[in-house]
């Protein structure tokens, strides 16, 4: 299953390669792991945020949901991304990004913004706290994915870490798109799709199972913050070929949303 070096552009340190307007153009770094023609969701995901980070912008109102809906195979090469208003509001309101590839919108994205209060006399958190990233080790095992998007994460784990139930911290160097700043919400979210393949249930390869999510659906009850998204996952696969991987997500000031994705799991054919 390991995958070809693409032909899409890798003289750019950074997942995509701003092309004008709402045109861009992904590199290497955002290859994806089932096809070496494809984009790996993830940042995907990530440019997604940013462009509705960026949209007409309101003060003291802030991002809380995001659902992704992927339509099909995420092609390599260029695309456009067309945002819109679903439905306005004064202090919740209904935001969208559509990325096009190929004529065919590939992936679409609701988002709700909602206005911030002063809440901290009621504040409080139920999520469990993962180990922090200073007490974790250096992992290796995400090279059993190729493409280069796995390729542009450094991973570590928490010594309880196991298949189906994951404890781990994912970082990137490289930012979104080539030349300017990734905020934490763009470079933190931009990694939550990764959540699918740090503790998978089967090692993915020929003779094995390809398990890919047709969705990604994210919540977050606080602003993250810092480099390290910390994946505290847990993956169920049922007997009739659908799954799920459900992860609480950190960064370094503890839990701050969480991320589900619902799983496509099939058999693959060994070759002959």
């Amino acid at each position: 299953m390991q995958a070809s070096t693409s032909s899409v552009p890798s003289d750019v340190s950074a997942y995509y390669r701003h092309l004008g307007g709402n045109r861009f153009e992904s590199t290497i770094h955002a290859q994806g792991a089932w096809n070496a023609h494809e984009q790996h969701m993830a940042p995907v995901a990530g440019l997604l945020v940013r462009e509705l980070e960026a949209f007409e912008p309101r003060e003291g109102m802030r991002l809380t949901r995001f659902n992704f809906d992927i339509l099909g195979l995420i092609p390599a090469g260029e695309f456009s991304i067309n945002t819109t208003v679903l439905r306005p509001g004064r202090t919740i309101e209904l935001l969208q990004a559509e990325m096009v590839a190929g004529g065919r919108t590939a992936v679409r994205l609701t988002a709700w913004r909602m206005k911030t209060l002063e809440t901290a006399e009621v504040a409080g958190c139920e999520d469990d706290p993962m180990p922090p990233v200073e007490e974790s080790v250096e992992w290796e095992g995400m090279n059993v994915w190729p493409g280069g998007f796995i390729a542009s994460l450094e991973a570590r784990t928490a010594p309880e870490h196991r298949a189906g139930r994951g404890l781990a911290w994912l970082r990137t160097n490289y930012p979104m798109v080539d030349g300017e700043p990734s905020s934490p919400l763009v470079r933190l979210l931009g990694l939550v799709d990764a959540a699918n393949g740090v503790s998978s249930r089967v090692t993915p390869g020929q003779g094995s199972y390809m398990f890919p999510n047709v969705d990604l659906s994210i919540h977050v009850y606080r602003e993250p913050v810092g480099e390290w998204l910390g994946l505290a996952t847990r993956v169920t696969f049922a007997g009739d070929g659908i799954g799920l991987t459900a992860s609480v997500l950190h960064d370094s000031q503890g839990p701050f949303g969480r991320a589900e994705q619902i799983l496509t799991v099939r058999p693959i054919a060994p070759s002959k």
